[in-house]
């Protein structure tokens, strides 16, 4: 995007010129041999069978300056997990496939359950978390990258700059999150359009005094999935095992890390994957769902942070966000008209009501049951609790991996 402005409390780093891949991927070969790089795919099965995963994979295989690749891969049978690997065959970085319904992973999730430190149920959140255990075991990388695997316009460009600030030897950040535009023909991104902007807006105007929320309205796409971390944040982060995944990660972040060595970069010009339905009369699916979950992780750390909430103050905040999502919406419509966008009003309106929705139940669930979901322990208290733990999850991660590959068809 053609601007320099530096916004909110986080440094911006922009896309001021069409970059060349050779120059950023020459630097980060440099910069690798002294911070090796990992990178985590989370990815479902069903993911494989596209052509956004193919394009991936096609894209990573001329990438260099990686230092492993750990797929976190679920829903899988051992036929299925046979054939991801089958992949990334010929792959100059080395790539480990960790099979989430594996025999010896699902021991270790029991085992963890058994010493009251449960990893959640199945999702995003727990994929990612043991993807970081094992590069944390393997002791070889400084730094991690992460992306999901339906971008279906993905350019390995996108990892480059994703991995740059924190790689740099002198810019001295430990945290990346990357941020773009989401239109075809339309804007995309509902939940962060109509949902999460304008709800941290709301909350900003009854807690003026709250940093954190100056800190997730200072990034420019907070429910973006792309990010770099250094390695010492991935031990000592705690993890949401529910859609407030990327809240939770910000909130861990902004717990643990400077404000001054955080950034967010811009990624791409434009970024498409799959679109989820707004299920507006099922709540436990979809958008709805998601919303759900992205506020009560909102509440749970903002009460952590000493802000108060109570009945009025929610219904106050139910009738401040739906005002401040309408504004937003006509916001839109402006940009829309003169980009020459398609922009159905009635069906932002719709995103906004059910949103509204998502967000009184959330209240609900928050003021029954402040708590919530417990996170995902961080790795310092696992291997507090059993300090084998690295040892036994890379054995059997390795031991699996050492299985002959089934050559398909």
């Amino acid at each position: 995007m053609a601007d320099f402005y530096q916004t909110g409390i986080i440094t911006t780093l922009h896309r001021l010129k069409p970059n060349s891949i050779d120059r950023l991927e020459a630097d980060l070969e440099k910069f690798s041999r002294v911070r090796p790089i990992g990178l985590v795919l989370p990815a479902l099965y069903t993911e494989f069978e596209t052509f956004a995963m193919q394009r991936i994979v096609a894209e990573l295989k001329s990438v260099r300056y990686l230092q492993r690749i750990v797929v976190a891969l679920g829903n899988a049978s051992e036929e299925q997990y046979q054939r991801a690997r089958d992949f990334f065959k010929d792959f100059y970085t080395p790539v480990t496939v960790l099979w989430l319904e594996a025999e010896g992973t699902v021991r270790l999730l029991n085992l963890l359950e058994e010493r009251g430190l449960s990893a959640g149920n199945g999702g995003k959140g727990r994929s990612c978390w043991l993807a970081y255990g094992y590069l944390l075991a393997k002791r070889d990388t400084d730094l991690i990258a992460l992306h999901d695997c339906d971008i279906a316009n993905y350019d390995r460009q996108l990892l480059a700059r994703l991995c740059y600030p924190v790689a740099h030897p002198h810019l001295g950040f430990e945290f990346c999150k990357g941020y773009y535009a989401r239109t075809t023909d339309r804007m995309h991104g509902r939940v962060t359009r109509l949902f999460i902007v304008p709800l941290v807006r709301a909350l900003a105007g009854m807690a003026p005094g709250a940093l954190f929320l100056k800190f997730l309205d200072s990034f420019r796409y907070p429910l973006a999935g792309e990010f770099a971390m250094d390695i010492n944040l991935a031990r000592v982060n705690r993890i949401p095992a529910d859609w407030g995944l990327e809240v939770g990660v910000l909130a861990e972040v902004f717990r643990n890390c400077a404000i001054s060595r955080i950034c967010q970069v811009d990624l791409a010009d434009n970024y498409e994957h799959k679109h989820q339905a707004l299920s507006p009369d099922d709540a436990s699916k979809g958008l709805r769902r998601m919303a759900t979950d992205i506020a009560k992780s909102l509440f749970r750390t903002l009460a952590a942070e000493g802000v108060v909430f109570s009945d009025e103050h929610f219904r106050s905040l139910s009738i401040r966000y739906v005002r401040m999502a309408q504004d937003t919406i006509a916001r839109y419509y402006a940009d829309a008209m003169l980009n020459g966008l398609k922009f159905d009003r009635n069906a932002e309106e719709s995103a906004v009501h059910v949103f509204a929705q998502s967000l009184n139940a959330a209240a609900k669930d928050f003021i029954n049951d402040p708590l919530g979901l417990p996170l995902i322990p961080n790795w310092n208290r696992v291997l507090a609790a059993i300090p084998e733990f690295f040892d036994l999850l890379g054995e059997t991660v390795d031991r699996q991996a050492r299985q002959p590959v089934a050559r398909t068809a």
